[in-house]
């Protein structure tokens, strides 16, 4: 008979986790991984792959695992992800591939997340590399990916096994874009994504740091030096602010520089580490998604005596994944539903001391799909901060756009692409958030793979 409730997985105690960055979520035993692939009905329709967007062969890894072939399993998921220690970590499983598993018609869905993450960490524990593809073709075009992020680095891979000589060029001193800057160690540690990336380098894939491109290189030198096809992908890091009075403050940050500070600088060890970072007492997250709620438990291990998270919906229509609600509420993050934020008040010395919130109702829905918020009128409070922290959506940065005018993109600052995941400069590709705008990693991983496929066909065509 099988189970109708998942194997749940070992986590740090709360009381324990927010006084760490350690990762909160400990991972599947083998034995654990085991009996939860023993739940799997290995369907034949396999709704599981046609809803991951990098379409792993799902129920095949999961029957490596049952049957203790972890490498076999292993192998099965690298045909697809190239970073599989990071998607079981910070994929939306609950809204992709585990969302139409069939089990959830009479209990809970198969983990297939965790059991992925299991796979992941075996291989990284054992030293094991990513097996190279029969390369079929004698390729000498080389071909350059602008951005280490999940975009990036899932296009390089792809032309890699595939025999091309292909460059990652990254503007940060390191490597994974986002993977590295924008989710905080205790959901995604650090050396986790590092280990994913020299799995990569194994594939013979050359990484670049210190390069932004649009102001060391343009796209035009990148042709220059001899690169046949380049692939964009470099993200929406440009964060958004909400226009009112007082933004401008001392102690207000975006989520951007506030998560970037503290993954990609370690300022949460300083003075070991260069890159301070203010420690308040009285923190406000302005946002609903994942980000928010890394800003806001980030901000408890600072410190923060109080933590409050403003959204302007209800909690059924937050973004951010149940399970990061969840912990942010068991680690004292103080939820404050359908409340906006409509002005900041300074001290004498240009520190934001205040916020002026106000409640919100709920009406018909909006573009999105969710209920549009609604100020109430009269409901304005104030609540007393000594920080905030805006983590309402990000847009691309308009360094490479200013400096090819050639490239056409969105007012909103996307770049424009065709079917085929080419821009309006030939030979330029690009896909990921900056395309479609801020998503999730393994959607732009997709992306990433997409662009892959038509770049080695359109080189096949020169």
């Amino acid at each position: 008979m099988i189970e109708k409730k998942t194997v749940p997985m070992r986590e740090q105690p709360v009381e324990q986790r927010i006084k760490n960055f350690d990762e909160v979520a400990l991972g599947y035993s083998e034995e654990e991984a085991i009996k939860e692939s023993e739940r799997c009905l290995q369907c034949n329709k396999k709704p599981c792959v046609s809803g991951c967007p990098v379409n792993i062969e799902i129920p095949e890894f999961i029957k490596f695992i049952r049957e203790r072939k972890f490498q076999q399993g292993i192998d099965i998921i690298h045909q697809t992800d190239s970073l599989p220690a990071v998607t079981g970590r910070v994929c939306p499983q609950e809204d992709q591939c585990q969302a139409v598993c069939v089990l959830k018609k009479s209990g809970e869905p198969i983990s297939i997340g965790r059991l992925e993450r299991f796979l992941a960490d075996w291989e990284q524990k054992n030293n094991k590399t990513i097996k190279k593809q029969n390369i079929t073709k004698n390729l000498s075009s080389k071909i350059a990916i602008i951005g280490s992020g999940p975009a990036g680095l899932a296009c390089a891979t792809d032309l890699a096994k595939i025999g091309y000589e292909v460059t990652v060029f990254e503007g940060y001193h390191k490597l994974g874009g986002v993977l590295t800057y924008g989710i905080p160690e205790f959901r995604l540690p650090k050396d986790i994504v590092e280990k994913e990336i020299n799995l990569l380098k194994n594939l013979g894939v050359k990484f670049m740091t210190n390069i932004l491109i649009g102001r060391v290189l343009t796209i035009k030198d990148l042709f220059e030096l001899g690169f046949k096809a380049i692939f964009i992908g470099a993200g929406a890091g440009l964060p958004k602010f909400m226009g009112i009075p007082g933004e401008n403050l001392n102690g207000i940050y975006s989520a951007n520089e506030y998560l970037t500070r503290t993954n990609l600088m370690k300022a949460y060890l300083f003075p070991q580490y260069d890159t301070p970072i203010k420690k308040a007492k009285n923190v406000l997250v302005i946002g609903g998604g994942n980000v928010a709620m890394d800003a806001a438990r980030t901000a408890i291990r600072l410190g923060a005596k109080n933590v409050y998270l403003a959204y302007r919906r209800s909690e059924q229509e937050m973004p951010a994944r149940e399970e990061e609600i969840v912990r942010a509420r068991e680690e004292g993050v103080k939820f404050m539903l359908l409340t906006g934020i409509t002005k900041y008040f300074g001290d004498e010395n240009g520190f934001v001391k205040q916020a002026q919130c106000i409640k919100m109702d709920l009406k018909e829905p909006d573009f999105s799909g969710r209920r549009s918020p609604v100020p109430k009128q009269g409901s304005e409070f104030i609540l007393d901060i000594d920080q905030a922290i805006v983590a309402i959506g990000t847009t691309p940065n308009p360094i490479l756009q200013k400096t090819t005018p050639e490239l056409k993109t969105k007012p909103t600052g996307e770049i424009i692409t065709n079917e085929f995941c080419m821009t309006s400069i030939p030979g330029v590709f690009a896909g990921g958030d900056i395309v479609t705008g801020s998503a999730t990693v393994i959607t732009a991983m997709g992306a990433g793979r997409k662009a892959a496929y038509y770049i080695d066909r359109y080189l096949t065509n020169l």
